[in-house]
């Protein structure tokens, strides 16, 4: 999903059971503060936490949100 600011967010669903306080991100380099030259690393994901629907509409941004009603309609297809 694009963003008004051009940022592009994937998300990720899963039916299981995944224990948050195992997951590890992956890094990524970018030159921060910007024009300064100076590369830092910083995380991909900055936490996993499991919530409801109701929650999740409620943490996301308004764009992001749309994440949550794709799911529900995925949910209701089956």
């Amino acid at each position: 999903m694009r963003q008004k600011s051009g940022k592009v967010v994937t998300a990720f669903a899963v039916e299981g059971d995944l224990d948050v306080s195992t997951v590890v991100s992956n890094t990524f380099e970018m030159v921060w503060p910007p024009r300064s030259g100076r590369m830092q690393t910083f995380p991909e994901v900055d936490r996993a936490q499991w919530c409801g629907l109701d929650e999740a509409r409620v943490k996301l941004n308004s764009a992001q949100a749309e994440f949550v009603g794709r799911l529900e309609s995925a949910l209701g297809d089956r």
